[in-house]
């Protein structure tokens, strides 16, 4: 009977220490968004941030999303344009053996976020924090996914408008595994500017080797997966606009030397 009593209080106290360790990395996946905002527009800028983990584990997941633009011209002409932005994301999963949020959960924190992948506010955030669980390739976890989505800012000078699109493309570095933390660095920013444009369109794809991992639409969720400037839903490009996309390339490394 004692042993039978330890067995039960010892797997009742990994459950409560799962259960935290969930909750405080929910913090930590937040944290690490609002850094990367920091880091993505400045070259060689480098933040570290620290989590917790003995039965999750944190993982970088390469090119798992990839965005495209395409514009149409003041004269009617579309074109698709060469520069993409490919980025990895960040993951944090806890065997749903040590805990479950429930099969087929998904929320977003915090639980107000939008689910668009384009937002236009001048504090939104280049980032989306994803909680769920739902059966992967590799095994059944609460997962908590850092994903890099995109931000929208619009302005007038002496009656020119502008709109300018930034985007952080997340790649691995070296990962050592050595503390529980996550390093990231700014590598550079590219810059594209376009004059004349009259529409934008913008589309989210998911490669089909991460597809298979369980990467795919349902497992991000957004609202739609491509959006058209000058529909109902978003904000009107003025005619002979300048379009100007920003991606900022940053180098995801777990633990330190």
């Amino acid at each position: 009977m004692i042993l039978v009593a330890v067995s039960y209080a010892n797997n009742i106290l990994n459950l409560k220490v799962a259960e935290s360790e969930f909750s405080t990395n929910k913090q930590f996946m937040q944290t690490t968004g609002q850094q990367l905002d920091d880091i993505a527009w400045t070259p060689g800028r480098t933040q570290t941030v620290s989590f917790l983990s003995k039965f999750g584990t944190v993982k970088f997941q390469e090119m798992a999303l990839n965005y495209t633009f395409r514009i149409q011209y003041h004269n009617g002409t579309w074109k698709d344009l060469t520069m993409t932005g490919q980025t990895g994301i960040i993951l944090y999963n806890m065997p749903v053996s040590h805990y479950s949020i429930g099969n087929n959960t998904f929320f977003r924190l915090p639980l107000s976020a939008n689910d668009s992948f384009l937002l236009t506010e001048s504090t939104a955030p280049i980032s989306q924090v994803l909680c769920e669980e739902k059966p992967m390739s590799d095994g059944s976890y609460a997962t908590i996914a850092l994903v890099p989505t995109m931000r929208m800012l619009t302005s007038t000078i002496m009656t020119q408008n502008y709109f300018k699109f930034y985007l952080p493309s997340l790649e691995s570095g070296t990962n050592l595994y050595r503390s529980q933390s996550i390093t990231m660095t700014g590598n550079g920013t590219s810059k594209l500017t376009l004059s004349n444009v009259d529409q934008v369109t913008i589309s989210v794809s998911f490669p089909t080797d991460t597809t298979a991992l369980g990467f795919d639409p349902s497992f991000f969720n957004f609202k739609s997966t491509t959006i058209t400037l000058n529909d109902s839903s978003t904000p009107k490009i003025p005619n002979n606009s300048i379009i100007e996309f920003y991606i900022g390339n940053v180098i995801v490394a777990i633990g330190q030397v």
